[in-house]
């Protein structure tokens, strides 16, 4: 079959394209075509990938997505294909990946009444009713269980049209046999000893990660601990506001900025916490990441994925509504004990072994080559 991919944007760190890509190659790799439809492509091209990029622009985005939409759809016209996926929410879909969570209950909880007049809510809105409308077509395929009931309430999609997929973890994300060494080569590389400890926060879009909320914990860690402490942020994100917000709360001096990166596991590896406190998270691919590298979490109870980390007992996992302060206790906590952070290690690795926490690509590719047929 011919198969066309539709995503706004694509860059090899985001999450949403790295699932894109996996999913995108288990269908190439079963025998189909690949066409991917882009408004920015960065980063090379998979052999047999036929990538075109639409030379639309915009002032304001979501005038720039309809460009976009028109574009796409006068050339599937001239040349059409068996499937559609889409990657974004937009009309004439015959697959849509749920990356996003759901635009109408943001839209109805966290923003004011006036906001519904606006172009802009009409645009997005418009599109999200496109794919979960009861009269579309579009097959859905989840990645959060907690999204879905928010679909059926606004929209009353029918749930055979919903198609719940495990996680997608590379399997290179898994510790490798040598692990330690990989551990011990990090760190002196990075002139870490045995006394100190890294934080590692892995995410782009530095905000609703809350990275804010990470650096305050920081500051705010016992005397010992902190002097002995280092944060490493990894992410395609502008570091400034966040640099001067360390230097504000005087750990500028333990705060490293990285940008995306393909050598993650290495990070992961090397650290002993993962610090995530972020605002919101359809899933948090990240977490499994470290889940599977061994590597212990402190975590939001908003992500889709931090129930794992209670399955697995490997961290501690945030309350809603969230405080400050209990994220302070606990990291502070969390760092202290040496030997309760190799229990979660173990714990995690155990998890790892048993847990289908791999499969996503497999699973999408058999909806997307039997949706329709």
């Amino acid at each position: 079959m011919q198969l066309a991919f539709i995503l706004y944007k694509y860059f090899p760190f985001g999450g949403l394209q790295r699932d894109f890509m996996r999913i995108a190659l288990e269908c190439q790799r079963r025998g189909h075509a690949i066409r991917v439809y882009t408004m920015i492509w960065e980063g090379e091209v998979p052999e047999g990938f036929e990538v075109l990029v639409a030379p639309v622009k915009a002032l304001f985005n979501h005038t720039r997505n309809e460009r976009f939409t028109a574009w796409v759809e006068d050339d599937l016209a001239k040349r059409p294909v068996d499937r559609v996926v889409g990657f974004n929410k937009m009309p004439g879909l015959d697959v849509y990946y749920a990356a996003d969570p759901c635009f109408e209950d943001k839209a109805q909880t966290l923003r004011n009444p006036v906001y519904r007049r606006w172009g802009r809510y009409k645009h997005f809105a418009r599109y999200e009713r496109a794919v979960f409308d009861p009269q579309s077509k579009t097959e859905i395929l989840m990645i959060s269980e907690v999204q879905q009931p928010l679909f059926v309430k606004h929209y009353g999609t029918p749930a055979e049209r919903f198609h719940l997929l495990p996680p997608g973890i590379a399997q290179d994300r898994r510790a490798p046999p040598d692990a330690e060494a990989v551990r011990a080569d990090f760190r002196a590389e990075f002139g870490l000893n045995d006394s100190q400890l890294l934080l590692v926060q892995i995410g782009s879009g530095f905000k609703t990660k809350g990275l804010d909320r990470s650096l305050k914990a920081l500051a705010a860690l016992p005397r010992e601990i902190k002097q002995r402490t280092r944060l490493f942020v990894i992410g395609q994100d502008d570091p400034k506001p966040f640099q001067l917000q360390s230097t504000a709360l005087g750990i500028a001096e333990q705060v490293v900025f990285l940008k995306g990166r393909s050598d993650v596991p290495r990070f992961l590896l090397g650290a002993d916490l993962l610090i995530h406190p972020a605002y919101n998270e359809n899933t948090g691919t990240v977490l499994l990441e470290a889940l599977v590298a061994g590597l212990p979490v402190l975590v939001t109870d908003v992500c889709g994925y931090a129930h794992y980390i209670e399955d697995a007992d490997c961290g501690r996992v945030v309350p809603s509504p969230f405080d400050q302060q209990a994220l302070n206790a606990t990291l502070a906590q969390m760092l202290a004990e040496g030997e309760q952070r190799a229990l979660w290690q173990r714990n995690a690795l155990a998890y790892a072994d048993q847990a289908d926490l791999y499969s996503m690509p497999e699973r999408a590719a058999d909806v997307i080559l039997g949706a329709h047929s």
